[in-house]
């Protein structure tokens, strides 16, 4: 190809993403606009004019390549040339919004724009005879099915992975995990603006036991028993302001609550099948919720917001 011919190949495949840039948004909003006020019998008129006059406008685009490309060498070739660029272009900006309503990032509202006219100008190459020139439009083409197909939604997943730990993160003085009770595991967890709650249960499922964590924002300044209490429940608080409320069922059942401050929380602990000691191991192994075990949580969906 020589230089020439390469100037009038690039002016031409510029007109084509100028012309498409310029006429594609705007039919698009059209069509949006029309399409919401009267449903699809308002914006079929809008279609019936708009597309004649877009592949019109993509025919004149085609003017300088009438040396360059065989199929706009006359005014019936080009027009031929536009309804084909026309079609393939729009597959590749139905795609595109396809991949946006996907939340892959296109960049700002300017380059969304711009990018509309990318896929007719790759379009129009693919009938410039020449080897690179088709070879770079293959080459676009793969990109961007690449990025929109693969790149795109992997980082859109890792955007909104990375937003739902910061709403786990958001109160993190209050997200302590403690260790398991022999023969437990943690079943669920949930996330609150002023709680964090997690529940144990066994690791077998035909053996009940359960023991409920909650680490909260304190209630008072210092634990305290209520001052009326219901028929069959004892409360006390020992000298390290740990309190211990246990209330008797019938037939020799209890549950044992044990309340404690830790750091600038509350956290309490209650069962009715484990006991006070290891009750007291479990209160003595909280530790923050490491990025590790919250990452577990999540991908096992154990863990959930609650208001």
């Amino acid at each position: 190809m020589t230089s020439g011919r390469r100037v009038l190949t690039a002016l031409h495949l510029f007109l084509v993403w100028a012309a498409m840039a310029a006429a594609v948004p705007v039919l698009g909003f059209g069509l949006l606009v029309t399409g919401w006020g009267g449903g699809v019998g308002a914006a079929a008129p809008l279609v019936a004019l708009g597309v004649p006059l877009t592949v019109g406008l993509l025919a004149m685009a085609g003017i300088p390549a009438r040396t360059v490309v065989p199929l706009c060498g006359s005014v019936r070739q080009r027009l031929g040339w536009a309804v084909l660029v026309f079609a393939l272009g729009t597959l590749g900006v139905v795609a595109g919004l396809a991949a946006y309503g996907g939340d892959v990032d296109l960049g700002s509202a300017s380059t969304r724009i711009a990018l509309t006219g990318a896929p007719y100008a790759v379009a129009a190459a693919f009938f410039v005879p020449s080897r690179w020139v088709r070879l770079g439009a293959l080459a676009a083409l793969a990109a961007g099915v690449a990025y929109g197909g693969f790149v795109g939604p992997a980082q859109s997943q890792q955007r909104q992975h990375e937003a739902e730990v910061a709403r786990y993160r958001e109160h993190p003085e209050l997200l302590y995990l403690g260790a398991a009770p022999p023969g437990m595991r943690v079943s669920h967890a949930w996330a609150g603006p002023a709680y964090f709650s997690v529940d144990y249960r066994g690791v077998r499922e035909d053996e009940f036991a359960y023991v409920g964590l909650t680490v909260r924002v304190p209630l008072t300044s210092t634990p305290r028993c209520p001052k009326h209490l219901e028929k069959g429940v004892t409360c006390t608080v020992d000298g390290h302001g740990e309190m211990r409320m246990v209330r008797d069922f019938p037939g020799d059942g209890r549950a044992v609550t044990l309340i404690r401050r830790h750091r600038n929380a509350e956290a309490e602990v209650t069962s009715q099948t484990l006991d006070e000691p290891g009750l007291r191991r479990l209160l003595n192994t909280l530790h923050p919720l490491s990025d590790t075990e919250l990452e577990k949580l999540m991908r096992e969906k154990k863990i959930d917001h609650r208001l």
